[in-house]
């Protein structure tokens, strides 16, 4: 995408008795952050480069920058290790980037309840690192395995162990946030069972940052299984393949995750279903499970492709497609009839049996191709002729175009129909009524 500079139009007023010289950080800012600088092109989000880069410690220095800003009325976007902040649209503008890395603290881990309280800015992979130290894990997996807390209850991404243990909604009892006008609030708390007041972190995941600053988040967790098994398979085509991961989802041998790895170019695809528990138990429910499914066999390691695919892709066009998953075969015929129609070959994996897959298309992809298979794949999941594979899928279906080269994004629009657009519209008018916080990043300019 193009970057984007700020240009002199900036809401940022002068300095006193003359022109702002540039760079300049304004008192109001400078005095609620410690940590603060003026922005440059490696900070833009998603090609908007903002004027400065705040990096609070606390709470409480994240509230005090947000109502700062809110008095320079400055667009606000969140930012957290970077993985993924250029899924989404661009922000129709951004003049400050709250940068979460410097809320990085472990704040509180109750083992005997099964409950982690942690800070935005805590990177996945140290906070397995200090469970892993008890026997626990938290039960997401984004694809990667990259990111900050923050970003993964703001983008809601999963891996998978989503087919059993959910998103990050799913997994999220308590969250803290600071409002668009440096407001604290805070919902839930340390017990699972708690649900008085209005679920803040079910509204919260997902949201791309357009309601609040993500500062502290509490999380449900589960012991860390003995043992794990992968049942694997290569497929004979797209039927055989959801066949088996329908067949391993609906079974009594409750996998953890049934995925599907169909990488294009011609190659197989594969499908593998992770089980875990005892030992003695997953030996077991493996062997009954490669009876099920003819020709898998089991191993205590999972394949190369496991927890990465399209979803993990950096570049070209990435797409993350929902569905019931009982329509898994449908959708394999939709994908693949697009994909013919537009004369393009996407790589194609995910949690099939749980209903969310990916698809993606290289950078070399030219652009008209990518968007043409955007919108074939739409209409077939949807409003197709009787014939199409994907009729009727309209109402449990989504394609969304997390990441695209900047031509591809203008040619399509990046969310597609989104049926609650004016429900959303209005939560966004009751959170930040100003539009400051990221401002266009979500569906219909939100």
């Amino acid at each position: 995408m193009t970057v984007q500079p700020r240009g002199d139009d900036s809401p940022i007023p002068p300095a006193p008795g003359g022109e702002r010289p540039p760079g300049l950080v304004p008192p109001d800012l400078a005095g609620a952050c410690g940590e603060i600088r003026p922005a440059g092109p490696a900070d833009a989000v998603g090609g908007v480069v903002p004027g400065f880069v705040a990096t609070p410690a606390s709470t409480q220095e994240a509230c005090a920058l947000l109502a700062a800003a809110a008095e320079l009325d400055l667009a606000v976007a969140a930012r957290g290790a970077g993985t993924r902040l250029d899924w989404g649209l661009p922000p129709s503008r951004c003049d400050l980037v709250v940068d979460t890395t410097g809320l990085d603290e472990v704040l509180e881990h109750a083992a005997g309840d099964l409950v982690v309280r942690v800070q935005a800015g805590v990177r996945l992979d140290r906070l397995a690192e200090v469970l892993a130290r008890a026997g626990q894990r938290l039960a997401l997996d984004p694809p990667g395995g990259r990111g900050t807390v923050g970003g993964l209850v703001a983008t809601g991404v999963a891996g998978p162990l989503r087919l059993r243990y959910g998103a990050p909604r799913d997994l999220l009892i308590g969250i803290t946030l600071v409002r668009a006008d440096g407001t604290v609030a805070k919902a839930g708390g340390k017990v699972v069972k708690n649900v008085a007041g209005y679920d803040l972190g079910k509204l919260l995941a997902g949201s791309y940052g357009t309601l609040g600053l993500i500062t502290e988040a509490t999380f449900r967790l589960h012991p860390r299984p003995p043992a794990a098994a992968y049942v694997g398979l290569t497929a004979a085509g797209p039927d055989s393949a959801a066949a088996a991961l329908l067949t391993a989802g609906g079974s009594a041998l409750a996998p953890s995750a049934a995925e599907l790895d169909w990488p294009g170019g011609g190659a197989p695809l594969a499908v593998c279903v992770l089980l875990e528990g005892d030992a003695e138990g997953v030996a077991e429910r493996a062997e009954r499970l490669a009876g099920l499914l003819d020709g898998a066999t089991a191993s205590p390691e999972p394949p190369p492709w496991w927890g990465a695919g399209p979803a993990a892709a950096a570049d070209g066009t990435v797409l993350r497609i929902a569905f019931w998953a009982g329509r898994l075969p449908g959708v394999l015929a939709a994908i693949g009839a697009a994909a013919a129609a537009a004369g393009v070959d996407p790589a194609v994996g995910g949690s099939a049996a749980a209903g969310v897959l990916h698809a993606a298309l290289s950078p070399q992809t030219a652009p008209d191709a990518a968007a043409r298979f955007v919108t074939g794949l739409r209409a077939g999941l949807s409003d197709g002729p009787a014939e199409t594979p994907g009729r009727q899928f309209g109402a449990g279906s989504s394609v969304v175009v997390l990441h695209a080269p900047g031509e591809v994004g203008d040619a399509v629009d990046v969310w597609g129909p989104v049926p609650a657009l004016a429900l959303m519209r209005a939560v966004k008018d009751q959170f930040d009524p100003g539009h400051r916080l990221a401002p266009g990043r979500l569906a219909g300019g939100i």
